[in-house]
């Protein structure tokens, strides 16, 4: 099986050498997509929500829009967030796959992923049930995030 620590150490040693301050090693990561959680991932779901169970047209229509607008950033930015904090385990020589955070980070970019399939299919031509399910699964990705956040933290505290 490939060791992704032993891929990832060039590029750790390269950072490393950089003399980045140990705190900023260390909670960097947490802090950055801690804002990305809980502020740009509680935006996407009230916007999403908003724009399906608000009654008056116009501001379904702004949600909906800022909706389309915030998620594609939102996933962007946790990908590369969790790039950044396997990167950061790497380079704190700590294990990458056994700590319940990674498979967190990776369950919330997979769900993550079928959602944006679902909307850039355009809901399967408009299909009732494909919307629902992208609320649903992103509410759910969204509970995933938050649960991510909490084990995030717990890890930071134990290293």
């Amino acid at each position: 099986m490939v060791n992704l620590s032993e891929i990832l150490e060039p590029i750790a040693a390269w950072f490393r050498s950089l003399g980045i301050p140990e705190p900023i090693v260390h909670w960097g990561h947490p802090l950055m997509m801690g804002i990305v959680v809980f502020v740009m991932g509680s935006a996407v779901g009230f916007t999403g929500w908003r724009g399906r169970l608000v009654e008056d047209k116009d501001t379904a229509i702004k949600s909906r829009s800022a909706h389309r607008q915030i998620a594609p950033w939102m996933f962007l930015f946790m990908a590369l967030g969790f790039t950044g904090g396997v990167l950061s385990l790497v380079m704190q020589r700590q294990p990458i796959m056994e700590s319940p955070h990674f498979w967190t980070g990776s369950s919330v970019l997979i769900l993550l992923g079928i959602n944006s399939a679902i909307a850039l299919s355009k809901f399967g031509g408009e299909q009732p049930g494909l919307r629902n399910l992208h609320a649903y699964l992103g509410s759910t990705a969204l509970f995933v995030m938050f649960l991510h956040a909490i084990l995030g933290l717990k890890l930071g505290l134990s290293l």
